[in-house]
């Protein structure tokens, strides 16, 4: 017995992330070379992309993913659920997170550092990550007026932003046109009316559409758009998925980062 525990590890050591934000959080932890297998969509940190491909977003190579041996695999949401079920049922050890909001990424930081042995680091990671936001809260309060925000998290049909994006919003400096939507977790129930866009009147429109590029022209050739002051006045801006729409640290640091830059001008010319 003495020498099984001597000779087995005490934490993870073979780990295998389905989604973007457990990546980088492990990184961030000084936990990168414990990473064998990521998505396919993985961006950040650059160093990651050479790690083997073992899924996409809702599917995933069961056949990769045994060949790796994991002790470990960090899935995101119910859109994973099938996947995470099924490397249940293969005898693997999975950790489903489901984080909606910006107290859910900062514990999901603290959670990936507990199941690693990293706990103290990821409390300070959450820490600094939580005071970094105050720091641009107590900036935004100085704001003579905040910009009324449209974020169109897809274009067809139209979806307002999830939650942790719109908290980010009101973070920067923004006061987000539907706050009433942001407690949908699914998007089929943040769907718009065009219409309610335009009566509703942003001064800054954020788009960000998952695995495509933003083309200001489907925006402003919405009939009746062009009386919109974000449309009118040239304030439509892209926000890369990979930095706002991961709800993980990449959102807390630059996602937040460019929104509040976009803000800060708009709001002196308000």
């Amino acid at each position: 017995m003495e020498v099984y525990q001597a000779m087995s590890p005490t934490f993870p050591q073979r780990i295998i992330c389905l989604t973007e934000e457990t990546t980088e959080t492990l990184y961030l932890l000084g936990a990168g070379d414990r990473i064998v297998g990521v998505s396919g969509y993985t961006a950040r940190p650059p160093e990651a992309r050479e790690k083997p491909k073992v899924s996409a977003f809702i599917n995933a190579r069961f056949d990769k993913i045994e060949a790796l041996t994991p002790d470990l695999i960090l899935a995101f949401s119910d859109l994973q659920s099938e996947i995470a079920a099924e490397l249940i049922k293969r005898g693997h050890t999975v950790m489903t997170f489901n984080q909606r909001s910006i107290a859910d990424i900062l514990m999901m930081i603290r959670m990936v550092g507990a199941l690693v042995g990293l706990g103290a680091a990821a409390i300070d990671l959450a820490d600094r990550l939580a005071r970094d936001l105050d720091a641009i809260r107590t900036v935004a309060a100085t704001f003579r007026r905040r910009p009324k925000v449209f974020f169109e998290e897809w274009d067809t049909p139209l979806i307002s932003g999830i939650r942790w994006v719109e908290e980010l919003v009101e973070v920067a400096g923004g006061d987000p046109i539907f706050p009433d939507l942001r407690q949908a977790g699914l998007a089929k129930d943040r769907i718009v009316d065009p219409e309610r866009v335009r009566a509703a009147a942003p001064d800054v429109i954020f788009a960000s559409w998952c695995g495509k590029k933003v083309r200001p022209a489907t925006i402003t050739s919405r009939p009746g758009w062009h009386e919109i002051p974000a449309v009118r006045n040239g304030h439509i801006y892209e926000i890369k998925s990979t930095y706002i729409l991961q709800p993980g640290p990449a959102s807390l640091t630059e996602g937040v980062a460019q929104l509040h830059a976009r803000l800060r001008r708009v709001a002196d010319q308000l």
